[in-house]
């Protein structure tokens, strides 16, 4: 077997044809969006590049036949709560059903992060945000969500053979858009429906950058200090809300405000893998004139959850429980959705978890989160619970 560094063009293409071709006959997968995958080592459009690193890699058989990829990610600021490990990370593995080869692709990322000063590494992760290509599924084997890493049973065998341990669990929840609400939710709901202060709005894209702007301030109070994140600015958000204006679907972005105040967001968006496993990895003009097209006609019948937030002073009260309700009311007499699917929760937020199992979500799928530590005397410790 050999391995060789992604350096050119012909390169980059093997690494995405890879995963292609180990996946053409599985009826569940859905081909990432190429330009998806090539933005993450685009140093012209990936800012993590200004102060991080990656690389990546191929293998190959004894005949010269494409069998393996992996990227391994070194970002100086890339944390988790309660952490003092210095990890970097792997992602975009894909190996054929052989120990020896993906020991091989483990072994060269490991390698590489060591020289960068890392103690640790974390995988599958993504050299940028959360919400994409990161973890590896572990159950629940049935088409992915936008975004999300789709991989076959036996890579869980690959990784803990090798030695990782999982650092924490990702866990996704399904309901069904027809049905009811727990009857908790309508009765704190009517705690605050005649509050002349409080009220609850879908997102109007005429006034893109407000709602961009409540959404930065949530964000900073709810997460950012107390996760170890660093705060969004308006401006970032607004830039973030541009690039998702051609996917926001208005009646499923919700906030809560009291006196004018944004005090909860509750932020969902079409699963565009509906649509995009018609385009065999492609959006090309031609291809957002179909997205359009099939959005209209109602391709999407499934929405995911992508942000849940309240503010500190506001956590407890049932405010969240109020706004969707609200939500409900629209969403369910629209009809366009027949199901909802809310994006993964780490196992070390409980209050998160409890969320969705009191809206009554049942488990859909587990990704993991895993951990290696090149010190074997070095302790092992999970991802600490979040208070």
């Amino acid at each position: 077997m050999q391995i060789i560094e992604v350096t050119n063009r012909d390169l980059e293409r093997h690494f995405i044809q890879v995963n292609v071709r180990l996946y053409r006959d599985d009826p569940n997968y859905i081909r990432p969006l190429d330009r998806d995958v090539q933005e993450v080592f685009d140093s012209s459009r990936n800012r993590l590049f200004l102060t991080g690193a990656a690389k990546r890699w191929v293998l190959q058989d004894v005949g010269g036949t494409y069998i393996g990829r992996i990227a391994a990610f070194y970002n100086p600021r890339y944390k988790n709560a309660g952490d003092t490990v210095k990890a970097g990370g792997i992602g975009f593995f894909d190996c054929i059903n052989d120990q020896a080869a993906a020991d091989l692709l483990f072994r060269t990322a490991a390698d590489w992060l060591r020289e960068m000063g890392a103690e640790a590494m974390d995988g599958p992760i993504n050299f940028g945000e959360r919400d994409k290509f990161w973890g590896l599924l572990v159950d629940g084997f049935h088409p992915p969500l936008y975004g999300m890493n789709y991989n076959a049973p036996y890579y869980q065998e690959l990784f803990e053979r090798h030695g990782f341990r999982v650092f924490y669990n990702q866990l996704c929840w399904h309901l069904d858009v027809d049905r009811r609400l727990p009857d908790r939710f309508y009765q704190t709901h009517e705690k605050f429906v005649s509050n002349p202060d409080i009220r609850a709005e879908h997102i109007d894209t005429r006034r893109l950058e407000k709602y961009a702007c409540d959404f930065s301030t949530i964000y900073n109070k709810a997460w950012a200090k107390h996760q170890g994140n660093k705060e969004i600015s308006p401006e970032k958000a607004i830039g973030i809300f541009r690039k998702l204006r051609h996917v926001i679907d208005e009646d499923i972005v919700w906030y809560a405000y009291h006196r004018d105040e944004p005090v909860a967001i509750w932020m969902n968006i079409p699963d565009l893998n509906q649509i995009f496993r018609h385009f065999n990895g492609s959006l090309t003009t031609w291809r957002k004139l179909q997205l359009l097209w099939y959005r209209h006609m109602g391709a999407c019948t499934r929405f995911v959850g992508i942000i849940y937030g309240i503010v500190p002073e506001w956590q407890g009260t049932g405010i969240d429980y109020y706004m969707i309700v609200e939500a409900a009311k629209v969403i369910q007499s629209k009809r366009k959705y027949r199901e909802l699917e809310l994006q993964w929760q780490g196992d070390f937020n409980p209050k998160m978890i409890a969320i969705s199992k009191h809206l009554g979500g049942s488990l859909s799928r587990k990704l993991a989160t895993y951990r290696l530590i090149f010190d074997p005397a070095k302790e092992f410790r999970r991802h600490p619970i979040l208070n």
